[in-house]
């Protein structure tokens, strides 16, 4: 196995009638949704479908229903950069095997709140076909006909399983001293290995598959659990939202890159964490600098709680030195980043806060340290709702503050601050390390129920 040597740093960088009528013997009963026969078994289709690498699951039967049976007519795909390489093939198996012209939307596509429906409508498109995230945008919401294609791929799942048994001990005695340092270890450990099982849209399949092999009896067995934080599917977790988890010994993350893994890392930061690659089939310790990434958050919202305190001497918004005391409140217009009832629900807290901060509206699609530069010196505190991940990552970055919907409300007092009670009030830097929550799309939680009735 091999390990990663230092802590990395931030990245510089989602019913019928009451009695029904007996059956009637020799019919069988018609599922809309039922692919027919015709199209699983067209010989040129199958044929075109060989084109495509076939451990990825690009549903092209159930595309090319969909399709006719919408009577679409230009068909919109959208795809993350990583799967771009393969959108001529699929745009042209479409267009054989249908009535329909394809679209290909090659903007930059970072998760499933990126899903562009209202694009797809001005390019005139009546459906659209987004490729390798989960429905965090549902179905009925969206402008017009969307299908998700999560992009299931196969790996090699007896790799896995053999990585597993041969780097991580099926005691937890044993795997605390055999790759935990000295000290994590406990001690009272229990008997077998407590993993979570956690990865993106493309694996969860695999994960139950896994879990599975890892709690034979006969081989060694481990203590398995496949967290799961709503709406997302079991084992799903996003850049943006993971599942606070319970004793664990370990994270094992499936898949390539740490993005995501980082957001399930944040929410535990007590809880070691692995990272297996589908595609290197390399087993890695992945570590997080959770205190630069949490002293970093905390010095934004204390800055930014300093501006509204400037309010109070300055009820036109500005101080002796005319600092604008000004907020921005940016509408993330990248696909479905920006939700306007959240947007809202942010303007209201500050309307209501004990001293009301002023604010200005502002839409982008993306944001960068240049662009908001061009606001200096008038809005002291930027406030942006297009990813949580935006504010952690780079909020560095940027001149003025830039907090997310959780930090903003953290700053004006509505919220409890990740930062632990053992603070200190004069220089606003912890003694521990708390926990800063990765809840973004969490059913329930405030920034969920934000998006629906506009009020936190």
């Amino acid at each position: 196995m091999s390990s990663s040597t230092t802590a990395a740093k931030p990245r510089k960088r989602f019913v019928g009638t009451k009695s029904s009528k007996p059956s009637k013997p020799g019919v069988a009963s018609v599922i809309s949704n039922q692919i027919p026969q015709d199209i699983l078994e067209n010989a040129k289709l199958n044929a075109a479908i060989q084109s495509l690498p076939s451990n990825y699951s690009f549903e092209i039967h159930k595309t090319i229903h969909h399709v006719r049976k919408n009577n679409a007519k230009i068909v919109g795909l959208q795809m993350p950069e990583g799967l771009q390489m393969f959108a001529c093939t699929i745009s042209d198996i479409i267009e054989r095997f249908t009535d329909a012209l394809t679209v290909i939307m090659g903007d930059v596509t970072y998760g499933a709140c990126c899903v562009d429906d209202y694009t797809a409508v001005a390019l005139g498109c009546d459906m659209l076909v987004h490729y390798g995230h989960s429905c965090l945008v549902p179905m009925d919401q969206t402008t017009i006909k969307t299908l998700y294609v999560f992009v299931e791929i196969g790996i090699d799942s007896t790799h896995l399983v053999q990585t597993i048994r041969a780097n991580f001990p099926d005691t937890r005695n044993e795997f605390h001293e055999a790759l935990l340092d000295d000290e994590e270890a406990r001690s009272k450990i229990a008997e077998a290995t407590r993993l979570a099982l956690v990865s993106t849209i493309q694996f969860v399949a695999a994960l139950q598959h896994l879990k599975e092999q890892l709690t034979i009896l006969n081989t060694g067995r481990y203590d398995v659990t496949i967290p799961r934080a709503k709406p997302l599917s079991p084992g799903e977790i996003l850049g943006c939202t993971a599942p606070q988890l319970g004793d664990v010994d370990a994270i094992l993350y499936l898949g390539d890159g740490r993005f995501h893994l980082e957001s399930i890392m944040i929410a535990n930061p007590t809880v070691p964490a692995f990272r297996y690659d589908p595609y290197s089939k390399k087993l890695t310790r992945e570590r997080y600098d959770h205190k630069y990434m949490q002293d970093t958050r905390n010095d934004a919202v204390v800055t930014a709680k300093s501006s509204i305190q400037r309010l109070t001497h300055s009820p036109d918004g500005h101080d002796d030195q005319t600092f604008s005391s000004m907020w921005g409140v940016m509408l993330g217009t990248l696909g479905r980043q920006g939700n306007f009832k959240q947007l809202q629900a942010i303007t209201r807290q500050l309307e209501a806060s004990q001293t009301p901060i002023p604010y200005v509206p502002i839409l982008l699609s993306e944001l960068s340290p240049a662009k908001l530069a061009l606001f200096n010196p008038y809005i002291s505190t930027f406030v942006q709702t297009s990813c949580p991940r935006l504010s952690i990552d780079w909020g560095y970055a940027f001149d003025k503050p830039l907090l997310s919907p959780y930090e903003t409300a953290v700053a004006v007092g509505h919220r409890q601050s990740w930062v632990d009670e053992t603070s200190s009030e004069e220089t606003g830097r912890r003694s521990a390390i708390g926990t800063y929550p990765m809840d973004f799309y969490t059913a329930g939680s405030p920034w969920a129920i934000s998006r629906t009735k506009g009020e936190f």
